[in-house]
């Protein structure tokens, strides 16, 4: 599957020269020139990897990064900036960057550096037509976001950390509000439903995914 990737970059040359590089590479690049619309941008869709430019047009880079991590998106993110004084480059890690390139630059560096990121965050789970992100908590069918509630979204962490291994049931209640062997029967079934994952009980032992 392509990583996407979220290109922020007002000056339009440099801009397409960055997305037809990382579009060569099998990158799916979204690219916008003000942080109004990289606002819009990141609201919509998720993204594997932020590239921003700082000094853009409606709303810095640092300024929509600090924005993105209150709503607790915690996208990886690159700058990339003229402003090479130290103060920018340590508001830029404060507010939440993983690395930062000083312009002018070769592409192909910009490059390096997402590839040495994205092999860094890509520890997504497969599992036949799933993909989990243990970080982001995201379940994935056939490249679809799984809707899951919070009791959905804490078995799914557990099984698809633990594929192949046998669970006790008083791990699985964790997630319950109110625990009991009816409830998690409940949940498991609602769970099963939702995500697909072919969950089995083992009788008198416990509950386990199989490895596909």
């Amino acid at each position: 599957m392509h990583k996407k990737i979220l290109l922020l970059e007002d000056d339009y040359e440099l801009a397409e020269t960055l997305q037809e590089l990382l579009e060569m590479h099998e990158y799916k690049v979204t690219l916008v020139h003000n942080g109004n619309d990289a606002v819009d941008a990141s609201y919509d869709n998720k993204y594997d990897l932020y590239v921003f430019d700082i000094n853009v047009p409606d709303m810095n880079g640092i300024e929509l990064l600090e924005s993105l991590r209150n709503a607790d998106d915690n996208t990886p993110t690159i700058f990339i900036s003229a402003l090479i004084d130290l103060n920018t480059i340590a508001k830029g890690f404060e507010v939440g960057a993983d690395d930062y390139i000083k312009k002018p630059f070769f592409p192909e560096e910009l490059l390096i550096r997402v590839k040495a990121k994205l092999s860094q965050v890509s520890k997504d789970i497969e599992y036949k037509n799933l993909r989990y992100s243990p970080e982001k908590k995201e379940l994935h069918k056939d490249g679809n976001i799984v809707p899951l509630g919070e009791v959905q979204e804490c078995l799914c962490d557990i099984f698809m950390q633990n594929i192949g291994n046998v669970l006790d049931k008083t791990v699985l209640m964790d997630c319950l509000v109110n625990p009991s062997d009816s409830a998690l029967r409940v949940a498991l079934s609602k769970f099963k439903h939702i995500t697909g994952l072919p969950v089995k009980n083992i009788r008198g032992v416990g509950y386990i995914l199989e490895k596909s």
